[in-house]
C-alpha cells in the first residue's frame, strides 16, 4: 500500500534536481549536469580545514600552508564542497531562500566527507546564532544541517549545545585576524548542556568555513566546557586561494 502511494506521489510530484529543477531519478538529488558542475572535495585534503591539497600524501597528517602557519584549535576538520559555482548557489538558497530541502542531500555529502574523523560517542552541534540574527533569519542554517546529518549518521545532536551570547557585526570583508578578534569570547556552552559536552567528542557544524574564526570561537567554548576533543565539519569551504 505504501509503495503504491509513493509511486502515485512520484507521478504527481516527480523528483526534481535541487539546483535547477530538472527531473531526476530520485528525490533530493542533482541532475547529471549540476552534479558535474558541483565542486565536490575529494582526494587528499588538509586534515585540519578540509581544503584540497595537491599530491597523494605520505600517510602522515597532511596540512595546508595556512594551517601550518596558523594551527587550528580543533583536532580535525572537513568540508563537502568548495564554495563556488553550484555549491555556492545551494548554500545561499539554504541560508537565505528557506530551501530546507537542500539539507538532506547536503547531509549525505557532509557525511561522506566526515567519515575519517567520526567517533562513535560524538555529539553533533551547530554553530549558534545570536538571538537577534535568529529573529531576522527565522532559523539557523547550521542547525538545519546538523539535524539532517544526525539522521544520516545516527549520531545524537543538540541544537542549543552552544550559545552566541554576544552579538557581533557581520565579518564579511574582514581579514583573518579581524574575524578572530570580532568573535573571540562571543560563544559559550549552554549552562544547562554542560553535562552533554564534558568528556565526549564534539562535531561542530556550519554551512561555510572561510577563515575558521567562527569554528575557533565555538571550539574554545567546547574546550572550556571540558569536551574530550573537537572536530569541525562545513558543507562548503572557501578555497585558500579564493
Amino acid at each position: 500500500m505504501i509503495s503504491k502511494i509513493q509511486t502515485a506521489l512520484k507521478v504527481v510530484y516527480p523528483p526534481r534536481c535541487v539546483n535547477c529543477g530538472d527531473m531526476v531519478d530520485s528525490d533530493f538529488g542533482l541532475c547529471g549536469k549540476c552534479w558535474v558542475d558541483t565542486p565536490f572535495i575529494g582526494g587528499l585534503v588538509c586534515d585540519a580545514c578540509g581544503t584540497p591539497l595537491p599530491g597523494s600524501g605520505d600517510g602522515h597528517r597532511d596540512l595546508c600552508d595556512d594551517c601550518l602557519a596558523h594551527p587550528r584549535a580543533w583536532q580535525s576538520g572537513r568540508a563537502a564542497v568548495i564554495y563556488e559555482g553550484v555549491a555556492r548557489k545551494l548554500v545561499l538558497a539554504l541560508k537565505h531562500g528557506d530551501r530546507h530541502d537542500i539539507a538532506r542531500p547536503a547531509a549525505k555529502w557532509m557525511a561522506a566527507a566526515a567519515r575519517p574523523i567520526l567517533v562513535d560517542t560524538m555529539i553533533i552541534a551547530p554553530v549558534p546564532l545570536h538571538w537577534r540574527r535568529m529573529v531576522a533569519r527565522r532559523f539557523n542554517q547550521a542547525a538545519v544541517l546538523a539535524r539532517a546529518l544526525s539522521e544520516e549518521l545516527g549520531l545524537p545532536w543538540c541544537p542549543d549545545l552552544l550559545q552566541r551570547h554576544r552579538h557581533t557585526a557581520s565579518t564579511q570583508g574582514l581579514g583573518q585576524v579581524q574575524r578572530h578578534e570580532s568573535l573571540c569570547g562571543a560563544i559559550r556552552a549552554h549552562p544547562r548542556r554542560l553535562h552533554r559536552i564534558a568528556g565526549r567528542p564534539v562535531l561542530l557544524i556550519d554551512d561555510v568555513m572561510t577563515t575558521g574564526a567562527t569554528f575557533s570561537a565555538a571550539t574554545a567554548a567546547c574546550r572550556a566546557a571540558r569536551a574530550a576533543e573537537v572536530h569541525v565539519l562545513a558543507l562548503a569551504r572557501v578555497a585558500n586561494d579564493a
